[in-house]
């Protein structure tokens, strides 16, 4: 059995959380191994980026992280309050905790900017929502190597560029929990084509 802590900040993207639920979900399913997924914020009612109101299964405080075997961030909207969550130092801890003991960290979009501002992606390869020049310097202000690449895994650490990688973000992650063999078969499962 393996433990996937989802980290779901005030504004948050539903269908960045919704690739990691459904990917994993059907894995846990249908694949080769158990996986269980466990959605935690800073509060017990998360409202997404478009107001769609999500209920966390605990706050991230009373968690003990240690029998988690990796982490997963959907990225989201500055105006609806993600950095707020995001860049919170009970965010950032955890982060920093999944990276000192190398359990796969996998952001999508905007959420590779909390890693930077954890610390972690201090001269490592990385990639952040790319159609925004603000949100480019940012993470390289971070001492993030940027690269102009849709995903970037460097490691045990996924960044993606945009919403539309979610799924791919989640597929990677399923292949570093269990096997690239087991992620294709999920995939294929799941109808969904390979990355291009």
């Amino acid at each position: 059995m393996k433990n996937v802590l989802i980290l779901l900040a005030q504004g948050f993207e539903a269908y960045e959380g919704a690739a990691f639920t459904d990917v994993l979900g059907w894995a846990d399913a249908f694949g080769n191994e158990r996986i269980r997924t466990v959605a935690a914020g800073l509060h017990r009612e998360v409202t997404c980026a478009f107001g769609l109101k999500v209920r966390t299964d605990a706050l991230l405080g009373e968690l003990d992280l240690d029998p988690f075997d990796a982490l997963a961030i959907p990225g989201g909207f500055g105006r609806a309050g993600f950095y707020r969550d995001a860049f919170s130092e009970e965010f950032l801890g955890a982060i920093t905790r999944f990276h000192e003991r190398r359990k796969p960290v996998a952001s999508v979009c905007v959420a590779s900017l909390s890693l930077g501002k954890s610390g972690i992606l201090k001269g490592r390869p990385a990639t952040t929502y790319l159609l925004e020049e603000r949100k480019k310097e940012q993470l390289a202000r971070m001492g993030a190597l940027l690269q102009e690449r849709e995903i970037v895994v460097d490691g045990h650490l996924i960044t993606s560029s945009a919403p539309g990688n979610a799924v791919d973000v989640a597929f990677l992650l399923l292949g570093m929990l269990t096997s690239e063999e087991n992620a294709a078969r999920v995939r294929s499962l799941m109808g969904m084509a390979g990355p291009a």
